[in-house]
């Protein structure tokens, strides 16, 4: 999710890190902010992860994975279907853009300090953004708090090597690539929600639609 997602993170924060003064310090300097910056977004993300994590192992004490999984795929179903009403567009760009308001504030701020490229990294992590919103509810869907942790610590590295490429080749996307990125989530949504509910279903097929022996906390045998 984290490679193929990277395209959405390079066009939509390519500028953001485009316009970070990289350029101004030596060669070396600059190699170890960049390094920060994308450890401070992917500490983020990974903390986030913890969280949602969490919030899914303790949804389970009340129901079980199945639950957990048909929700959350009903949930990214809706979700996609309202992306298409242009109403709902607008109220979720207003909700997004208050989010982002003291985010773009703080990140001037960021840049005085000695290890900017940790903080500017961490606050780019808070940035509202429907790829990461679905990673993190791919990590909600795992119910436990290290699975959780693991997945968006992976989800970061995935999107990292991308967005590396962009610091080092300082390469503006929007020129080059002439469709909407922004287009594309909601259909990935779309799909994660149909698999989400398809792993509810006890299909036994697998990968898909496995199925589902053992009850929560037991260890199942599978044969």
């Amino acid at each position: 999710m984290g490679l193929f997602g990277s395209l959405h993170c390079a066009v939509m924060c390519g500028p953001i890190m485009l316009g970070m003064p990289f350029q101004k310090k030596s060669f070396l300097q600059s190699s170890l902010q960049l390094l920060l910056y994308q450890f401070g977004r992917i500490l983020v993300y990974t903390l986030l992860g913890i969280g949602v994590g969490a919030l899914g192992s303790s949804i389970k004490i009340f129901s079980n994975q199945k639950t957990l999984s048909l929700t959350i795929g009903i949930v990214l179903v809706v979700f996609t279907v309202l992306q298409f009403s242009t109403i709902y567009q607008h109220r979720f760009s207003k909700i997004q853009n208050k989010l982002l308001n003291p985010i773009s504030k703080l990140m001037p701020k960021v840049f005085k300090l000695k290890l900017w490229g940790l903080f500017a990294g961490m606050l780019n992590g808070l940035i509202p953004c429907g790829m990461v919103y679905l990673a993190l509810a791919t990590a909600l869907n795992t119910g436990n708090v290290n699975s959780g942790g693991m997945f968006m610590l992976l989800f970061g590295l995935g999107t990292t090597p991308l967005m590396m490429m962009i610091s080092m080749g300082g390469i503006y996307l929007k020129k080059y690539i002439r469709f909407n990125t922004q287009q594309l989530i909601p259909w990935f949504m779309l799909f994660i929600g149909i698999l989400f509910i398809l792993r509810s279903a006890d299909l036994g097929i697998p990968f898909l639609s496995p199925k589902m022996t053992g009850s929560f906390g037991q260890a199942s045998q599978c044969r």
